[in-house]
């Protein structure tokens, strides 16, 4: 088992997963398919990650004693840690240089680029369900609602859906 491609495999699931057991999918695809752990394994640590105090995120180490033992869990561990101390970092550094007028315009940007990305994706949606006086009454209410900024998020979705259920 290369130990690079190894933990390569757990920091990848960690950059690109919300934490818990989110990188589940990334880390049980890439090692079934190398044949470096088995469904069993994967049981297991998630059992015991479950049941351990702590976070649940921690099931990954369990996962790595079980695979490579002590290297396994050292690498494990180093990559579900290295992406938060980033963040770190890179919060720590941003303080110092948040009013330099090119980090100004950097995060603007930014800001802009996801407000792009999210019209994008929302008039895919919209193309896919279909427009109709229905789901553009439906939409313009749900961002109606976000914009008073007084509901939550997951209570706009929620409500969205059941009007979307109700109102066939």
């Amino acid at each position: 088992m290369n130990a690079l491609v190894y933990f390569w495999i757990f920091l990848k699931a960690s950059l690109f997963s919300t934490g818990g057991s989110g990188n589940l999918p990334s880390i049980h695809a890439d090692m079934l398919a190398r044949g470096w752990a088995s469904d069993g394994e994967f049981g297991e640590s998630l059992t015991i990650g479950q049941i351990s105090p702590g976070p649940s995120g921690l099931w990954v180490i369990c996962l790595g004693y079980l695979t490579d033992g002590l290297r396994g869990t050292l690498l494990a561990l180093l990559a579900i840690l290295l992406p938060p101390m980033l963040i770190m970092v890179i919060e720590r550094l941003y303080r110092r240089i948040q009013h330099h007028p090119a980090v100004e315009g950097f995060v603007r940007g930014l800001g802009l680029a996801v407000v792009g990305v999210f019209l994008v994706a929302m008039f895919g949606i919209l193309h896919s369900v279909g427009v109709s006086p229905r789901t553009l009454t439906i939409t313009l209410a749900a961002i109606g609602l976000a914009m008073t900024r007084r509901v939550p998020v997951i209570a706009i979705v929620g409500i969205a859906g059941l009007v979307g259920v109700v109102w066939r």
